[in-house]
């Protein structure tokens, strides 16, 4: 998914697997120098990371963005809560959904979008083992019949 301008840096697969994905949206992210510049190199970890509200912001909690290697003396807390740049409707509207119990907010995507980094965060709903179980089964299943189907058309 290479488009002019545009360069996936990070992407959160193990959000795929935990929950049922419900809405997205784009948001603009607020960086230091060397954070940016870390993220440019693709050295970002969005795994464990969230998004909480404080003060009607919203704040994205536990990414992981490697020290740049070449920095002088300034660096970063590469655990640091950053700020997100939303419209107020929607910070509004998620803020509200993730009121009700079930609802979270995750990271998906971090990317790099005509130079400004972006990250993709999703509305979601936790999934329960057996959900889990079916996903893989299904995946599996998917698998077979490719795989039969490229068989079949040798």
């Amino acid at each position: 998914m290479m488009k002019e301008g545009f360069k996936v840096v990070a992407t959160n697969r193990k959000a795929y697997h935990d929950y049922f994905i419900e809405e997205t949206y784009e948001a603009g992210i607020v960086l230091t120098g060397t954070e940016i510049k870390s993220v440019r190199a693709a050295r970002v970890n969005l795994k464990d990371g969230y998004v909480t509200f404080r003060d009607g912001e919203a704040w994205l909690v536990n990414v992981h963005i490697s020290p740049y290697e070449h920095r002088g003396y300034a660096s970063h807390d590469p655990t640091r809560d950053r700020k997100l740049l939303l419209h107020r409707k929607e910070i509004d509207r998620m803020q509200g959904r993730v009121q009700e119990k079930g609802w979270t907010i995750v990271p998906l995507r971090m990317y790099l979008k005509n130079g400004k980094a972006k990250v993709e965060i999703a509305l979601v709903r936790g999934k329960k083992k057996y959900d889990k179980r079916q996903a893989i089964a299904k995946r599996e299943q998917e698998r077979e019949i490719r795989r039969a189907f490229k068989e079949w058309n040798r």
